[in-house]
């Protein structure tokens, strides 16, 4: 492993935040971010608003960088505190403007243009769609388990779907940064930033909650069993170049996956991915997060055909705490996993399948990350993969003690883990060589509501 060229500890960049004038016209009043650095004798004023992401911090500062809608003009910047405000200030996808889109407070995707409240029935109303009608259509035991729904239900149920997406589902186009107004509990319940075919998007400061499918598909052929398979993740990345999230919370609270009902003996899952990055994404730095309360986390890579040359992730300083898998799934890519907080005691029901998974000879370095796990976990259980995929690196503690990861779990698997990769990380800004004071470190200066 090369020596990291670059190296801030995180306790040393906690941010001081001040009222002050803005520094960029069209902002107003706004606040300052002061980076706060032990090793100088001076701090520099950061507009919140118009930061960047720093040199060397990950993938998404390879090239030219990652700068979101820093350029931004006053007639580009927006404050939004409705779906409808958001939806009209993300504008067209096709316009590259540089724009800032700052939420104030918690928007409610789940409402119409006037911001009444919508439910699953009025999404569904006129379509036909009855989740009695549908269980009946497709019950195994007289439809099968040979193939997909097919039928008035299954197309009824899609077109409730495609309306509920019409409604949560919001499209950023390039060069922008979406970020929450500090102090005011900014983020979206219940709705899906998309971030297709566009580079360069910054997402800040936001906490996604209850992200939910109100029409699931059943799957009969999915796993021994099927399974109920749902849409919309919190933020997706499709085909996306130049992304950072940074400092954002990602949640089922409220809607816990415990209260979900079973049909077919499968849990009826309204919850997809909290953050994947799939179809050819690229160029991803993902980084002092809080994921927690989720099933399938992170997804890398579609499918074992998503784009050879891409998938290049980031993930450091984050924290992964009742999750059930996923964090990350990785196919294909190069995907630096370092300095992350995994808590894996079972919380509301959320029981650990895997930490990451590295398959379809994805190459993972995951090094100097930090597991707290209860008695009963086996360390062989943290890691996954599926016989072809890489995963290096070291200085990975579990429970305060240096533990080989990968040797724990081809132990136990005829599915072996690869031990070398076929790169070496560069782009290592804040790395710590030493994961022993991560848990304390980022207990206070990950996810939402830090930068305030």
């Amino acid at each position: 492993m090369a020596t990291p060229s670059h190296r801030r500890s995180l306790r040393k960049r906690r941010s001081i935040v001040v009222t002050a004038a803005a520094a960029t016209a069209g902002i107003g009043a706004g606040l300052l971010v002061l980076n706060a650095n032990a090793a100088s004798t001076t701090a520099t004023a950061v507009d919140l608003y118009h930061q960047t992401l720093p040199a060397k911090d990950g993938w998404a500062s390879s090239g030219a960088g990652t700068t979101g809608g820093a350029k931004a003009d006053a007639a580009h910047t927006f404050t939004v505190s409705t779906r409808a405000q958001l939806v009209k200030a993300l504008g067209s996808t096709g316009d590259t403007t540089p724009r800032i889109v700052r939420i104030k407070g918690t928007i409610d995707a789940n409402t119409d243009d006037s911001g009444k409240k919508l439910s699953c029935a009025d999404y569904s109303a006129g379509t036909g769609y009855a989740l009695a009608a549908y269980l009946k259509a497709f019950d195994p035991s007289t439809y099968g388990t040979a193939k997909l729904p097919f039928g008035t239900q299954e197309t009824a149920r899609a077109a409730a779907q495609a309306r509920q997406g019409k409604n949560i589902v919001f499209r950023v186009p390039a060069n922008t940064t979406v970020v929450g107004v500090p102090g005011t509990k900014a983020g979206i319940t219940g709705g899906m930033l998309q971030i297709q075919g566009v580079d360069n998007v910054i997402v800040r400061n936001l906490t996604f909650a209850a992200t939910q499918d109100c029409f699931p598909q059943w799957d009969p052929t999915d796993g021994s069993s099927g399974n109920w398979n749902s849409q919309y993740d919190a933020v997706t990345l499709r085909g996306a170049t130049h992304v950072w999230a940074d400092h954002n919370t990602f949640t089922d609270a409220p809607g816990l996956d415990s209260s979900d009902p079973t049909y077919y003996g499968r849990q009826y899952q309204i919850h997809d991915g909290d953050l994947d990055i799939t179809k050819g994404s690229d160029l991803v730095t993902v980084e002092r997060n809080q994921f927690t309360n989720h099933d399938k986390t992170m997804l890398i890579g579609a499918s074992d055909t998503d784009s050879i040359g891409k998938l290049r992730v980031s993930l450091h300083h984050n924290v992964w705490k009742g999750i059930v898998q996923r964090a990350p799934l990785a196919r294909i890519g190069q995907i630096h996993i370092y300095n992350n907080f995994y808590d894996t005691t079972e919380l509301n029901g959320y029981v650990l399948q895997y930490s990451v998974n590295s398959r379809a000879k994805a190459q993972v370095v995951a090094e100097d990350n930090y597991w707290r796990t209860p008695a009963s976990q086996k360390a062989g259980k943290l890691f996954s993969g599926d016989g072809t995929g890489s995963i290096a690196g070291g200085g990975n503690l579990v429970n305060g003690t240096a533990t080989d990861l990968v040797a724990a779990y081809n132990a136990t698997s005829s599915k072996k883990l690869r031990t070398t990769v076929n790169w070496t990380p560069t782009l290592t800004a804040g790395l710590e060589t030493s994961a022993k004071n991560l848990p304390a470190e980022l207990a206070t200066t990950t996810g939402a509501g830090v930068l305030s």
